[in-house]
């Protein structure tokens, strides 16, 4: 009893263990010695830079600017603007204006590039984290490591971009067209999707990882988080970072370092400077303060490999690497020793069919109802709580205690279907079937998805188990709880850090990896006689998880409600409408709609651009405002052979902050530019727009395009200003204090939309 007792002890200690272990647990104080990154030294700009919004085109985006460059002068490098339009693929048009600014190092040689962005996302977003986080590292990293008044090896770039939040414009026009841009040998790029958790890193290559992985392990951050899954599951994500653009045109080589947690912040007011997790914060410095002392001293032209490493990260031995070509080796290894071990425990009759498929059967029904639940769980959630839609991310204020819940409903389930399965003795043909089917896992990553290639390495513990349960009859229960330490501390934080990164649609993962790793630890649960009682206790922890996140389903002023308001006057017909993404109507948007709004699909069924392709849900007619809309000037239209040359310039009347361009659905277009850059793409997204113009310094449009000449050719253009609950002319009453501004969609605007109508020419 004694022995099952610090069984559990060690079991829940570790648990503790792989999340503890991940990120410092305090933040360091402001009289730190000058040479150490002090985390208060960091928040004082951090106060700074994140007071109000600063997107792109706005007077507090100026100011940032102004205080960046303030700070990297003060520290004396050698500083300058970069301005220029982009456009990415996506038809993302904007004027970037990039913050750089360069060390000069003591050789000749490849140089390091320190890089975040400066802008935040539009309609509400502080971007204390997201990133301003990531420019308080940069400058406190760089005021500490200067410190020593010691020249670096390699020249130190630090990119601070502009409107990564768009188009990733920033970085687009420093890889293509800055000179320095040639120099760069590796890019740390610090960022954030959330306002907490442990700062991951994952690398960004077209090449292989193994120098880069090895250089990061030399490097010695004091905790590394990452492993070679991360960046497949990264590219699943509807995101890219700057550093994309590094790789993708620049084919230069990279490290990302972001934290996810606390997703329900992201790209909104709640993204602020009291909300940021002061321990995330502490983690990025640990980061830049062991990776820039190396990384500045290095050979960076020796980080191209065609190796990969799998790698991955476990309490003790920090970051643990080893190459490709061990996967099938370790596979087959494994696989054979399982082999020899079934056939040493049926010669020992400790092994028998009969038992490892009563295993497998109790394996594989946990397994599937256990994904199951997980696979319907969001469903369910939006039927008992509608307000969730609301969140189009899919992470709500309480999904920490939706996870909670599923794992202990996870593990209530495998204490229930396992309660009978158990007889003296028996251990060993129990774990037969888990082991098996993490080979059969283990098998489909090696071909498919070679990064996760280390979930071998629990498998080879719960083989050592299965030794010991063979040779046994009453294994040491402690143990057998120190083998299970493997499957806990590298596979135990993905039940957690999954849902968070993916969102709570993806609770499968959640479930499923709760019985993957309660199977490879059966060997202590299984010799457990009172399993069912342990499958209640499971259930009282889902209930008073549900419970709890049930009390925090509501919204309120720590948990406020994303909302959506927007006025759309039509140029062209003189109308104008409200306009909302919102699926449910609230306090703040229900007086403008009433009890019957029209559908907004119906009225406007252009989809603005947004994250998630949001369209509106809703409109109801408005009141009509004098709104002065865009001029058209045709400054060229000619005719040659059989296509049509046109050029327009689209002049603002007012002062606004983007324009959303779409064409006819029956239009083509055989070439398309916008302020002299070609679009791409133009004829195959699906949702006929084709560009999105984020203004600054209130620049006019310049569309030049060739189409038929027998084309009757439509373009249809929103203009939008983000002053809607500013405007004197349209007198909206402030949110109360449990809402905020719906994120990833143009938000508190005023629309004015007009249509081209180019008719065919005949000659």
């Amino acid at each position: 009893m004694i022995k099952k007792a610090i069984a559990v002890i060690l079991i829940i200690g570790a648990v503790v263990w792989s999340f503890t272990a991940l990120m410092p647990g305090k933040e360091s104080p402001v009289d730190v010695p000058q040479s150490q990154f002090s985390t208060q030294r960091a928040l004082r700009h951090l106060k700074r830079i994140a007071r109000a919004p600063h997107y792109l085109g706005s007077a507090e985006h100026n100011r940032v600017r102004d205080y960046i460059v303030e700070q990297l002068k003060g520290l004396g490098l050698e500083t300058q603007i970069q301005e220029g339009f982009s456009v990415d693929d996506s038809g993302n048009l904007a004027k970037a204006k990039n913050i750089i600014g360069r060390i000069r190092g003591r050789e000749r040689g490849k140089a390091l590039l320190l890089l975040t962005h400066y802008d935040s996302d539009p309609h509400g977003a502080i971007g204390a984290s997201d990133a301003g986080s990531g420019v308080v590292t940069i400058l406190e990293g760089l005021r500490a490591f200067l410190s020593a008044d010691k020249s670096p090896k390699n020249d130190i770039i630090i990119l601070i971009s502009d409107a990564e939040e768009l188009g990733l414009n920033g970085a687009n026009i420093f890889v293509n067209q800055h000179e320095w841009a040639k120099d760069v040998g590796l890019v740390l790029n610090f960022e954030a999707r959330g306002s907490g958790g442990p700062g991951i890193m994952f690398i960004e290559t077209n090449h292989g990882n193994a120098n880069i992985i090895k250089g990061f392990v030399q490097a010695n951050p004091q905790y590394p988080v990452g492993n070679s899954l991360f960046y497949s599951i990264y590219k699943i994500l509807p995101n890219d970072t700057d550093l994309t653009v590094f790789r993708e045109d620049g084919d230069i080589d990279g490290i990302n370092l972001a934290f996810i947690d606390d997703h329900f912040d992201y790209h909104t007011p709640l993204d602020n400077y009291d909300r940021l997790d002061r321990n995330s914060l502490a983690h990025q410095g640990s980061y830049i303060m062991a990776m820039l002392p190396y990384f500045s001293e290095v050979d960076l032209e020796k980080l191209t490999s065609n190796e990969d490493e799998v790698f991955f990260n476990m309490p003790l031995f920090n970051m643990v690497t080893y190459p490709f070509s061990w996967i099938y080796p370790m596979l087959i290894i494994a696989i054979i020793s399982f082999v020899v071990l079934l056939i040493y425990g049926f010669q020992k009759n400790v092994i028998t069919a009969k038992a490892i498929g009563k295993g497998i059967l109790a394996f594989v029904v946990s397994l599937v109802l256990a994904a199951g639940i997980g696979y319907y769980s969001w469903e369910v959630l939006l039927m008992a709580y509608p307000q969730y839609t609301e969140i189009l991310h899919g992470f709500t204020y309480n999904g920490q205690d939706y996870i909670w819940a599923f794992t202990s409903l996870s593990l209530a389930l495998c204490c229930f279907v396992y309660h009978s399965t158990y007889k003296k003795e028996n251990t060993a043909s129990l774990l037969v079937g888990p082991i098996a089917i993490w080979f059969i896992i283990c098998a489909g990553v090696a071909f498919k998805l070679k990064g996760a290639s280390f979930f071998v390495i629990p498998v080879y513990f719960a083989l050592l188990s299965l030794f010991v349960c063979i040779r046994q009859k009453q294994p040491n229960m402690i143990l057998m709880a120190l083998l299970g330490f493997p499957v806990l501390t590298i596979i135990g934080p993905f039940v957690q850090l999954f849902p968070v990164g993916l969102g709570l649609k993806m609770m499968m993962t959640n479930t499923v990896f709760v019985v993957l790793i309660f199977g490879l630890m059966l060997s202590v649960f299984a010799p457990f006689k009172h399993k069912k009682r342990w499958g209640y206790v499971f259930t009282l922890f889902t209930i008073y998880f549900l419970v709890t996140g049930h009390r925090h389903s509501g919204f309120s002023k720590d948990r406020p409600k994303p909302n959506s308001l927007l006025y759309v006057y039509n140029a062209d017909d003189s109308t104008a409408v409200w306009a909302t993404y919102d699926k449910h109507l609230d306090g703040f948007t229900e007086p403008f709609f009433g009890p019957h709004p029209n559908q907004g699909s119906v009225s406007y069924p252009h989809v603005l651009d947004s994250k998630y392709k949001t369209p509106f849900t809703f409109t109801q007619e408005a009141p009509i405002k004098a709104i002065n809309p865009p001029l058209v000037h045709v400054i060229r239209d000619t005719v040659i052979h059989d296509a049509r040359h046109i050029a327009l310039s689209v002049i603002p009347q007012r002062a606004i902050n983007r324009m959303e361009v779409f064409k006819d659905s029956l239009n083509s277009f055989q070439t398309v530019k916008a302020n002299g850059l070609h679009l791409r793409n133009v004829n195959t997204l699906s949702d006929n727009r084709l560009l999105s113009y984020y203004v600054t310094d209130q620049d006019a449009l310049a569309l030049q395009f060739v189409v038929s000449k027998s084309q009757n050719t439509q373009i249809t253009l929103y203009e939008a200003s983000y002053d809607l609950l500013e405007s004197d002319r349209i007198n909206i009453p402030q949110r109360s204090q449990d809402m905020i501004p719906k994120p990833f969609v143009l938000n508190d605007a005023i629309l004015v939309k007009r249509t081209i109508m180019i008719p065919p020419k005949n000659n």
